[in-house]
């Protein structure tokens, strides 16, 4: 869910201008799962843009603030979001924990970093949504610990219909700062692509495990 429409197309310029978000139509992308795509986003960019970095951070925390109140944790989804997470925390004056994607084999054998009890209650701070499997994965770690999690908010979200089907049945609330499809119609109604550039994004979305440019 977008929480406010002129953000999403804020976070989109924000993205695009810094190549945090690149779109190729021609020359796809490849993905660790192997799809091909004419779209790659790394938000880890963010933190070297100070500008960026400090917009996506205030933006977090009013969300955060306004959403779940102030009497919370902040949770980092590792990697991809330590850092975000960690400066939204600080903006907030609340503690900070991130959450590995598995358990150390070593030392204490944590997959949550950081001072965490039962009865606290959490918001999860995520980079990248795409099936949202991770992310819920690290929402699971977080419950199993007797603690609540109010719900997760993403810098950003393709919007496959398989992630609103897995956070729905995970019962967890999701804001996205920016999506998809607010990333297209800006870059569009901006010029920076064609009308047969958003064709081919548009269709992409539709079957990405299949397509091919």
């Amino acid at each position: 869910m977008i929480y406010n429409e002129q953000i999403a197309y804020k976070t989109a310029a924000h993205l695009l201008q810094i190549n945090a978000i690149k779109l190729e139509t021609k020359n796809p992308f490849k993905w660790a799962s192997g799809w091909k795509s004419p779209i790659y986003c790394d938000n880890r960019l963010a933190l070297s843009y100070p500008e960026v970095r400090d917009f996506l951070t205030d933006i977090l925390a009013e969300q955060v603030k306004s959403l779940y109140g102030t009497e919370v944790t902040i949770a980092g989804v590792a990697t991809g979001a330590i850092g975000i997470g960690a400066l939204v925390a600080q903006k907030l004056n609340l503690p900070f924990v991130y959450v590995r994607p598995q358990a150390k084999k070593h030392g204490r054998q944590n997959q949550i970093e950081g001072f965490i009890q039962e009865g606290q209650a959490v918001v999860v701070i995520e980079d990248l949504i795409s099936t949202g499997m991770s992310s819920l994965n690290a929402v699971a770690a977080i419950k199993a610990e007797g603690i609540e999690v109010l719900g997760m908010i993403a810098l950003f979200s393709y919007g496959f219909s398989v992630a609103k089907n897995n956070f729905e049945k995970a019962g967890v609330q999701l804001h996205t700062l920016s999506d998809y499809d607010h990333l297209i119609e800006f870059a569009r109604n901006n010029k920076i692509i064609e009308k047969s550039q958003q064709e081919t994004l548009v269709n992409w979305r539709k079957d990405p495990s299949n397509w091919s440019p």
